[in-house]
């Protein structure tokens, strides 16, 4: 591995987590779903990979991707969890920030 690849996965490692809870919005439809995750960097990433290909779980949101096209969707980060919250509180403390966000929101709920 050449030297600044190393550099690079070095400081990338090196990032403090980003946690949170996260929308998907069509700002065609005013459609939202909101989800939580450990990475917020992956989820965007993944979501719009599967949305590109046609394999989301969630129906409404791939027919909404269908309907409008890509530029007609926003990642928006709603919330994140501080550094220091024990890893074992990690998971519970998700589930709560997607189901309060979808809540307000009045947004479908990602898995």
């Amino acid at each position: 591995m050449n030297r600044s690849r190393e550099l690079a996965l070095e400081q990338y490692k090196s990032q403090p987590p980003d946690r949170g809870a996260y929308a998907v919005r069509c700002l065609a439809s005013g459609r939202v779903w909101v989800g939580a995750t450990s990475s917020l960097r992956a989820a965007r990433n993944g979501t719009w990979f599967l949305l590109r290909h046609g394999d989301h779980r969630d129906a409404s949101l791939q027919a909404d991707w269908r309907t409008f096209g890509e530029d007609a969707f926003a990642f928006e980060v709603l919330e994140t969890l501080d550094a220091d919250v024990a890893p074992v509180l990690v998971p519970d403390l998700l589930k709560e920030k997607r189901r309060d966000w979808a809540s307000q929101l009045s947004a479908g709920v990602l898995l």
